[in-house]
């Protein structure tokens, strides 16, 4: 302690100690920077020099410090004069100044380098020196380009960008991520992703633990998902329309842990359900193309005509229907539709002709032979009223349980296992002769419009088919 503390009286003159490792921990926070520091005082004579200083330009601390200015070590001597002006105008300047200029490394070497300088003041609040903090011009140029692709990518970009983190809940997303999400930006975060998406959202989850675990896939994915409808409230149960994204995955990881800590996933993806859709159709397209080829080849090498009918339908099934039916009209012809027995008005009458076999059994569709027995059609059945219309009829069991979906099979004369139906009439010289049923279990999707096109271009056929069997038919007759 001090003599004048010892005797109670007060000597401004006498300085306090500094406190006890301050300068250690001065030191340790200038060599911990990720940026190069060094220090003059007022004389242009440097103070400071840490590890990074050391680094970019190969000079030790203590090969620095005490030296004054950069002149003819760190500077080429023509230029240290503009250089050594300019560094301590900063003590005369109010904030920072920020200047480039190329610094001489020990190797002889030159850096480009970018500085920040400002001015560092004495107790009596007047200049004391210059602190001036730099970086190589090209890391600061790659950091800069960093921060402003990031703030593109969440602000302009067209792909949906959202980034995920560690517990798989958004983070932060931009506007087309939010838009195809059919959420807000601030709505949608922090949400589970089942909370956002349908179907698909357990291979998403999948995908980003992945990510997270082992890195990104090498190559985008294209995943299919069902997404809130545009328009749909919160209220109620809510409306889901399935969509392809194009999907890439990057890992985040921190660059300031010695080891990689994931900060969570960054997640780009572009819609392409329509393209997807269009794909689709046309390959669809091409197949069904080759099928009624490839049928009408077959039925052509069948010496009886029934047996070329049901060659088109064994043709039409595959990846089109899981059963299919073959109905004959009984009776006469009422205003070019087949009608009831003696050519007068009643309700249409079909007899079962040919079939797929059902119960699980698999196998090509047979005749069943002509008896002439009408099935017990219900009043309104698909059937019935695909030959009164001479069109189509689409028919499925809807959101019903399984035990009421079997039901309603059965009260068509379906198998058990059917949810969707296609009736289409058989037309051949202008008449109705019959229909075609073609069925699908509940695993698959009901039939659409293009579905009932491909089954009209299948019934055309078949209708010729069966219209030649019945002309040979009353031949033999007439030859008997």
């Amino acid at each position: 302690m001090s003599a004048s503390r010892q005797s109670g009286t007060t000597d401004e003159s006498v300085p306090e100690e500094p406190e006890p490792g301050g300068a250690k921990l001065l030191a340790a926070l200038l060599d911990g920077m990720d940026a190069a520091l060094c220090a003059f005082d007022a004389d242009g004579v440097v103070t400071h020099w840490n590890r990074e200083a050391e680094r970019i330009l190969g000079w030790s601390a203590a090969e620095a410090v005490g030296r004054s200015g950069f002149a003819g070590w760190a500077v080429r001597s023509a230029d240290a004069a503009e250089v050594e002006e300019r560094l301590l105008s900063a003590m005369h300047a109010p904030g920072r100044q920020v200047h480039e200029f190329a610094l001489l490394t020990k190797d002889g070497g030159r850096v480009l380098v970018r500085t920040q300088s400002a001015a560092v003041r004495g107790d009596d609040d007047k200049p004391a020196g210059v602190y001036c903090a730099f970086s190589e011009v090209h890391a600061q140029i790659d950091l800069e380009r960093s921060i402003a692709l990031s703030e593109a990518l969440f602000e302009t970009a067209s792909w949906g960008v959202v980034l995920v983190d560690a517990d798989l809940r958004p983070a932060v997303a931009n506007e087309s991520a939010a838009r195809a999400l059919g959420m807000g930006r601030t709505a949608l975060l922090g949400r589970p992703l089942g909370e956002l998406l349908g179907q698909g959202v357990e291979e998403l989850e999948s995908v980003l633990a992945h990510v997270l675990a082992e890195g990104a896939p090498p190559a985008p994915a294209e995943m299919w998902v069902s997404v809130r409808a545009s328009g749909d409230t919160e209220g109620g149960a809510p409306e889901f329309e399935r969509k392809c994204w194009r999907s890439g995955f990057v890992r985040l990881a921190s660059p300031l842990a010695e080891e990689p800590v994931p900060l969570g996933v960054g997640w780009l993806f572009q819609d392409i359900t329509e393209a997807k859709q269009t794909e689709q159709e046309a390959a669809q397209l091409r197949f069904r193309s080759q099928q009624l080829h490839r049928a009408a080849r077959a039925a052509a090498e069948c010496e009886d005509p029934t047996e070329a009918a049901t060659v088109q339908l064994d043709f039409a099934l595959a990846g089109f229907a899981d059963h299919a039916l073959l109905d004959v009209v009984v009776g006469g012809v009422v205003g070019g539709v087949v009608g009831s027995a003696a050519g007068g008005p009643g309700p249409v009458r079909l007899a079962r002709a040919a079939e797929t076999p059902s119960g699980g059994a698999s196998g090509p569709c047979h005749s069943v032979g002509r008896t002439g027995i009408p099935v017990r059609y219900l009043e309104g059945h698909p059937a019935p009223q695909a030959a009164e219309r001479a069109g189509s009829v689409r028919a499925g069991a809807g959101a019903a349980t399984p035990e009421r979906a079997r039901e309603w099979a059965r009260a068509r004369h379906w198998p058990d296992d059917t949810a969707h139906a296609l009736c289409s009439a058989l037309r051949s010289r202008g008449r109705t002769i019959g229909v075609v049923t073609f069925l699908r279990t509940a695993s698959r999707s009901p039939f659409d419009r293009a579905d009932a096109a491909y089954a009209e271009s299948v019934g055309a056929r078949v209708a010729a088919a069966l219209d030649l069997a019945e002309l040979l038919k009353g031949q033999e007759e007439q030859g008997g």
